[in-house]
């Protein structure tokens, strides 16, 4: 059994018992989070896709962390122009594990 769930303005396929990394969430780590926008639910020969979101269905995670992602380096440089602009970022994401996909 699988779902679609939309989180963070992206979309994401899950199911039990999953790990996985989201745009980060104001939720402490070992608390649990719902997420009510599903946009497909799939069991076996059994799929249900919304108009956009699924009615009555809900996908239940715990939180495992909070972190930053690897470091992006921006660079921009003119040749000719002895003009260089360097710039780094790091993404904050929560992990979380997937326990149970109400259909």
């Amino acid at each position: 059994m699988y779902a679609v769930i939309k989180t963070g303005g992206k979309q994401y396929r899950v199911s039990e018992g999953e790990t996985l990394k989201i745009e980060k969430l104001e939720v402490e780590p070992g608390k649990k989070v719902t997420f009510d926008e599903v946009l497909m639910v799939a069991d076996g020969d059994k799929v249900q896709v919304g108009s956009p979101l699924v009615a009555k269905a809900s996908v239940e995670a715990k939180v495992i962390s909070q972190g930053k992602g690897k470091k992006v380096h921006i660079l921009k440089f003119r040749r000719r122009k002895h003009s260089m602009k360097q710039q780094g970022h790091r993404q904050l994401f929560t992990e979380i594990q997937i326990d149970k996909i109400k259909a």
